[in-house]
C-alpha cells in the first residue's frame, strides 16, 4: 500500500472532540466542548419546521440562497455600521470551521507564512497544513494574554501572508482593545498581509469590554476576511451555518474555493436562520446577559477551589491553572479530572504553539442548573 500523505502526519485528531468522548465514557459533565445544553429559540425551531415542510430539500445557490445573504448583509450592516452587498461580499458556508478553510485556502499558496497568536484554537494549525502553508507563533503571555508589539511586528516583517486573529478569543477570553486592534492593522497596512478574523463570540462579551469589527479600522476592509457563524448566537451549533465577508474580488475567489469544498450549506436550515437575523436588538442584549450570569456562575465555584484562572472577557471559555495538582501532563490531569471529579476540561496543550501543560479550558455555554451540579463536583479540586 502507498503512504498516505505528509500532511496528515503532522496534526491530530480533534483534542476538544475527544475529550467530549472521554466525558460521555465516564458520565462526566461536558464543559470542554463548546457547544449549549439548551434548545434554540422557539420561532427559529418553527421556522425550520416550515422549511421542512415547504419542501425546502434540495440545493440552495452554492454560495448561499438570496433571502440569507440578504439577511446576512442587513444584520453586519447593523452592528458594523458599513454596507454591505449581499450580492458580492458573502459567501455561505458550512460553518466558520469551512469558512475559516475557505479563507486560508483563497488567500495562502503553498509555502506561504500564516501567522497565530498563540494560544490558538486547534483548528487554525490544522487549516494552515491542509492549505500547504507555514505558521508562524505570536504569543500571547499568561495570564492576562497579552502581546508584546515588538514580538508582534517581528513576525510580519518575517514575511506573512496571512494573520489569523480570533476576537473574542477562543480559548483565553480576551476581547482585544481597539488600541491593540488599531496595532495589528497598522502591521497588517505596512507589510500587506490579509488578516482573517475568526468573530463567532462577537455578541458574548462582558462590560466593559466591546466587540470592535477589525474591518471598521481604517483601510482594514480590503484586506479582511471575516469569519462566522450562526451557531454560537442563537445556539444551534449541529446546524453548521457560517460565512465569509470580504470584498467583492475575495469573494470571488472564495466562492469557488467552497464549491469545490462542501457545495453548499442545508437548505432548509438557510431558509429557517433568516427568522432568527431578524431578531430584535433585545435579543442579543439578553443573550450576553445571560452568558455574564452564566460566567459568573462557573467562576464562582473556581473561586472557591482556590485555582488560577483568567477571567473571561469574552466567548464562553476559561484559562484555569493546574500546575499545583503535579501531574506529568495536562493531558494526563484532563483525563483524571473527568474519571474521579466527573467534570470533562480540555487539556490546555492543544492550543499552545511551545509545550505548555499548566492549564485545561472549561466552558460555560450551559444551563445554570449544569454549571451548579458541575460547580459542586469541581469543589472537590479544593486546596
Amino acid at each position: 500500500m502507498p503512504a498516505t500523505s505528509r500532511r496528515t502526519a503532522v496534526f491530530t485528531e480533534s483534542v476538544i472532540r475527544e475529550m467530549s468522548r472521554v466525558a460521555a465514557r465516564h458520565g462526566a459533565i461536558n464543559l470542554a466542548q463548546g457547544f449549549p445544553d439548551w434548545d434554540p429559540p422557539a420561532a427559529l425551531l418553527q421556522a425550520a419546521h416550515e422549511a421542512i415542510d415547504d419542501s425546502r430539500h434540495q440545493y440552495a445557490v452554492t454560495w448561499g440562497s438570496s433571502e440569507l445573504r440578504e439577511a446576512l448583509a442587513a444584520k453586519l450592516t447593523r452592528f458594523t455600521g458599513l454596507p454591505v452587498d449581499p450580492e458580492r461580499e458573502l459567501v455561505v458556508t458550512c460553518g466558520a470551521t469551512e469558512a475559516m478553510m475557505v479563507a486560508m485556502m483563497t488567500v495562502c499558496d503553498p509555502d506561504d507564512r500564516v501567522g497565530l497568536f498563540s494560544p490558538f484554537y486547534e483548528n487554525y494549525n490544522a487549516d494552515a497544513i491542509l492549505a500547504g502553508a507555514q505558521t508562524v507563533h505570536v504569543p500571547l503571555h499568561p495570564p492576562h494574554y497579552r502581546f508584546d508589539p515588538a514580538e508582534l511586528r517581528r513576525a510580519f516583517a518575517g514575511g506573512l501572508k496571512a494573520f489569523v486573529l480570533c476576537n473574542p478569543s477562543n480559548p483565553c477570553g480576551r476581547v482585544f482593545t481597539p488600541e491593540e486592534l488599531a496595532q495589528i492593522a497598522a502591521l497588517a497596512e505596512e507589510f500587506d498581509v490579509f488578516v482573517l478574523t475568526d468573530e463567532v463570540y462577537e455578541h458574548i462579551v462582558f462590560p466593559p469590554h466591546r466587540h470592535t469589527y477589525f474591518c471598521t479600522l481604517p483601510g482594514m476592509a480590503r484586506r479582511t476576511l471575516m469569519c462566522s457563524s450562526l451557531s454560537k448566537t442563537f445556539a444551534i451549533t449541529g446546524w453548521r451555518l457560517g460565512y465569509v465577508h470580504a470584498a467583492p474580488e475575495i469573494i470571488a475567489q472564495a466562492r469557488k474555493v467552497h464549491d469545490f469544498l462542501t457545495v453548499g450549506a442545508a437548505a432548509p436550515l438557510q431558509h429557517a436562520v433568516v427568522t432568527a437575523l431578524r431578531f430584535p436588538p433585545e435579543y442579543y442584549a439578553g443573550l450576553a446577559t445571560e452568558y455574564t450570569a452564566s460566567r459568573d456562575v462557573l467562576l464562582g465555584y473556581l473561586d472557591q477551589t482556590g485555582l488560577p484562572y483568567a477571567r473571561p472577557e469574552g466567548a464562553y471559555f476559561v484559562m484555569v491553572d493546574i500546575s499545583r495538582f503535579g501531574h506529568a501532563s495536562d493531558v494526563d490531569f484532563a483525563h483524571w479530572m473527568t474519571r474521579e471529579i466527573g467534570v470533562a476540561p480540555v487539556p490546555g496543550s492543544s492550543f499552545f504553539a511551545h509545550p505548555e501543560h499548566r492549564y485545561v479550558r472549561l466552558n460555560f455555554a450551559k444551563r445554570p442548573a449544569t454549571l451548579h451540579a458541575a460547580g459542586e463536583r469541581l469543589l472537590r479540586l479544593r486546596g
